[in-house]
């Protein structure tokens, strides 16, 4: 047996640094790719959101779904799989449904600073091994799909006038009009915002028990500290001098990096808008 151990977040908010961090650990392990969104979406590729409601976690969701997890924790020979993808921020519910027994652990960055980081993202240039080790993991039967939508978003970065992708992280209801009316950084701070606030709304009507808040700021300023309090709230034993060890790749130079590449109204438009989520984890709006 093996416990599931999923990290919700919203994107630039740390979650893969935690997630490596935890996978430091003997018979702790992930998938060898950064997200596994393909097989959440399996049976509901036709959805044009990431915003998923329990009743879309049929059946044959939930087996096909399982007997993934089930399959690779037995080939890793894992007691905790880790799973991290980002667009299940947007779903909780769904994702608690299909996997009962998991713990959470809830990670929030200021959404400032993720703004800023994930803009830059947006107009990134193509990384093929990235994205090769993410297609090992697509249902063929989706296949076309999604390299069909691979394509078109690229395409639409080559082409379009502000060198931006059309889609990038995870897609809340909206998300394809959000430009007629916001300006990039704009859009990035309401996808943090609406990721925090839908998770946020999810584990408020769950177990606390089940679930592990995480500041990410207090994880990179005191990482064996946080570390050692997520591995006791886990139940997974660990001794000091293993904790003091893998946390030697976490730094915590990028607390204020996104916010330096804002202007001052940047600033102050992205901050006025998620004013309110904002100041309820403690940042300055």
């Amino acid at each position: 047996m093996y416990t599931p151990i999923i990290i919700i977040g919203a994107p630039r908010s740390g979650t893969n640094m935690l997630r490596d961090v935890l996978c430091s650990f003997r018979g702790i392990g992930t998938w060898p790719c950064d997200e596994i969104n393909f097989i959440w979406r399996h049976y509901n590729i036709n959805k044009d959101t990431d915003e998923f409601n329990e009743g879309m976690a049929s059946e044959k969701v939930k087996k096909y779904i399982h007997n993934k997890f089930d399959l690779f924790a037995k080939k890793e020979n894992l007691n905790f799989l880790v799973e991290k993808t980002c667009a299940n921020s947007l779903r909780v519910p769904y994702v608690n449904k299909i996997i009962p027994n998991a713990k959470y652990i809830f990670i929030v960055r200021d959404g400032v600073d993720v703004a800023g980081s994930a803009s830059i993202r947006w107009k990134a240039k193509l990384n093929f091994i990235y994205s090769l080790k993410k297609i090992r993991y697509v249902p063929f039967s989706d296949l076309f799909f999604y390299t069909y939508n691979f394509l078109k978003n690229r395409l639409h970065k080559l082409f379009s006038k502000n060198k931006r992708l059309s889609f990038w992280g995870p897609q809340f209801k909206g998300i394809h009009s959000i430009f007629s009316n916001y300006a990039l950084e704009e859009a990035c701070i309401l996808q943090w915002q609406k990721c925090v606030d839908l998770s946020e709304k999810a584990f408020d009507s769950m177990d606390n028990n089940v679930i592990v808040r995480v500041r990410y700021e207090d994880f990179v300023l005191e990482p064996s500290k946080e570390l050692m309090r997520i591995m006791n709230e886990l139940d997974i034993s660990c001794k000091p001098e293993k904790i003091e060890s893998v946390v030697r790749i976490v730094k915590s130079k990028s607390i204020g990096k996104g916010r330096k590449n804002l202007s001052k109204s940047q600033l102050n438009a992205v901050s006025k808008l998620a004013s309110k989520t904002l100041n309820r984890y403690g940042y300055k709006a």
